[in-house]
């Protein structure tokens, strides 16, 4: 297959997926903008589709879900604890 076939081929695919309509809107509202973003790469990652950095998001939900696991190890081992005593009393 050649370069061209291939490139046909891609931009066939891109245009079926929708990802031509999305660039073409989202480039045409950054040319329409009044006044032009600093940064035109982060305009296109808000706005298409909300695709952000969200780095900082992903580290708090991992410490909270550590948190997490810390608790429920906390209170496995609380669990036990009652359940021997509940049944040594059983027991006498």
């Amino acid at each position: 297959m050649s370069i061209t076939a291939k490139r046909e081929e891609f931009r066939i695919y891109l245009e079926r997926c929708g990802v031509m309509d999305a660039l073409t809107k989202i480039l045409v509202s950054l040319y329409e903008e009044t006044e032009k973003p600093p940064d035109a790469l982060d305009y296109i990652r808000k706005n298409l589709g909300g695709i952000v950095d969200n780095t900082s998001e992903i580290d708090n939900l991992k410490k909270e879900l550590e948190e997490s696991k810390a608790k429920i190890a906390e209170l496995k081992s609380k669990l036990m604890k009652y359940e021997q005593t509940k049944d040594e009393v059983m027991v006498e």
